[in-house]
This record gives structure tokens, C-alpha cells and sequence, in this order.
């Protein structure tokens, strides 16, 4: 799996900078460890965040989480391409020739809902359907995917209260112990240490983690549209040309690059046609 740099240099940037400043005021790193604070906070926010969302939602922490550090590229230019070629052959050969599309190795480097928007179109089911159909299977699969995002977001709310929780869990305790002033300092120091922790996690893991999760939600939304899109094309019969052009409109000019006739050949030669 190659891993996403951006998110691992950023925790790291974030989480560094803040101990670095730290220890350029004469502070030290062990004095930002807390036992307590840390089972409170961390604790605290992952219990909370368990109560909010049912058991089934909470089994896909771990594999968001993978999917969080993992490296996903756009896949626009690869989709434009390859109905590019769908067109052609629909064209020459007609509709029906894209059966043979559907079970080929080529369609599975794709998302699956080109798979099922091109069952349709061989089938020659009616282009409204169609697009309902697919409108609303994108639509549920991009409230799934904010509802998963919204667990980090959860998290990310829960875990600033409870800190401050923690700093007054730590307060109270330093308070029951006012008749010995020398601990008073180290202790009341140690009860702030919750609300770092709380404020820190939710800005520098839980807030970013839930942001990077939209926004591969948003890139996959995009793809999905641009698929539905060719495939009402090729339902309707659309020159290659034309079709190219529409599509290379979900994307902005900088990411377009050139889908020459070399390039065309280059990509027919690659899936071996």
C-alpha cells in the first residue's frame, strides 16, 4: 500500500512544532505525559464517539483509517480515455459489442458503478432510468462516506470537553491538597495537560483525519459522475469527439493534459485490443 505523504508529514509537522516550541521555553517532553489525562481524554472521546454511532459503524474505524493514510490518485483522465475507446467501438461495432467490456480485466480498475451503468447500457435499458438509478446509488454512496467522515468529526468535538473535563477532574484533586503549597505547582500543571491533550488531538488528528476522508468522498462522487455521464453518452450514440469534450469538463484545464490520437492507440494497445 503506498501511503499518503501529505498525511503523515502533516500530523507530524503539526504535532512537532507544537513540542519543539514547548521545549524552547525551558520546557521538557516528559512534562507533557500524563497517564491520567490521557485515559481521560482519549478514553472519554472514544467512548463518547462509541455512543454515538452504532457497532457496525464503529468495525470500519480501522479500515477508514486505512484508507485515511493511503495514497489515492484521481482517475479522471483514465475514465475519459476509456470511454473514449467505448465510444469508438460502440460506434463501429454498435452497443452490443461492449458486452464483452463488462467481464473484461480492464473494467475492475475502475469504480463498480461502471460496471453496473454499462450492464445497462448494453442492455438498452431507457436513459432516464439510468440515470435515476445511478443518480441515487451516488447519491447514498456519498452520504455513506460523510457519515463515516462524521465519525472522526464526532471525535473531534468530544475531545476538547474532555479535556477541559480532565483539567477539572485535576483541579479538584490539587484543591483537596492545598495544605501542602510546594505540590501545588507540578500538580495544577499536570490537571492542564488534559486540555492539551483534548484541543491538540481534535486539531492535529481527529478534525484533519475527518477533512481527509471528505474530501476522497468528494473526488469519488466526481469519478462516479463523470462515469454516469459517459454512459448516458454512449446510450445516446454520442460521437467520440463530442464525448471526449463533455467529460473533459468534469476537470479543470490544468489536470486535463492531451487525449491524442497516439494516446488513444497507446491505450487500446495497454487493455490488449
Amino acid at each position: 500500500m503506498k501511503l499518503d505523504i501529505a498525511t503523515i508529514v502533516g500530523i507530524i509537522i503539526g504535532v512537532g512544532s507544537l513540542v519543539y516550541a514547548f521545549t524552547l521555553e525551558g520546557g521538557t517532553i516528559g512534562s507533557l505525559l500524563g497517564v491520567s489525562a490521557a485515559l481521560i481524554v482519549f478514553g472519554g472521546t472514544i467512548g463518547a464517539t462509541i455512543t454515538s454511532y452504532s457497532l457496525e459503524d464503529i468495525k470500519k474505524v480501522p479500515a477508514l483509517l486505512v484508507k485515511a493514510f493511503k495514497d489515492e490518485k484521481e482517475n479522471y483522465m483514465e475514465i475519459i480515455k476509456y470511454f473514449t475507446y467505448l465510444a469508438q467501438k460502440a460506434r463501429s461495432e454498435g452497443l452490443l459489442s461492449l458486452e464483452s467490456e463488462i467481464e473484461s480485466e480492464e473494467i475492475n480498475k475502475f469504480d463498480p458503478i461502471l460496471k453496473e451503468c454499462l450492464e445497462l447500457v448494453v442492455d438498452g435499458s431507457d436513459m432516464e432510468l439510468i440515470k435515476t438509478t445511478m443518480e441515487n446509488k451516488i447519491y447514498m454512496e456519498d452520504m455513506q462516506a460523510k457519515k463515516e467522515a462524521g465519525i472522526f468529526e464526532a471525535a473531534g468535538g468530544y475531545a476538547p470537553t474532555m479535556g477541559i473535563i480532565g483539567t477539572v477532574m485535576g483541579l479538584v484533586h490539587v484543591l483537596s491538597s492545598i495544605s501542602e503549597p510546594e505540590k501545588l505547582g507540578p500538580a495544577i500543571a499536570m490537571a492542564f495537560i488534559a486540555t492539551l491533550y483534548g484541543v491538540s488531538s481534535a486539531n492535529l488528528f481527529w478534525l484533519p483525519i475527518a477533512q481527509k476522508l471528505k474530501n476522497k468522498a468528494k473526488i469519488k462522487t466526481t469519478e462516479r459522475e463523470l462515469i454516469l455521464e459517459g454512459s448516458l453518452s454512449l446510450q445516446a450514440g454520442e460521437n467520440p469527439r463530442i464525448l471526449e469534450r463533455k467529460l473533459l469538463t468534469f476537470i479543470t484545464n490544468d489536470k486535463r493534459g492531451t487525449i491524442t490520437e497516439k494516446g488513444r492507440v497507446e491505450l487500446n494497445e495497454e487493455i490488449g485490443r
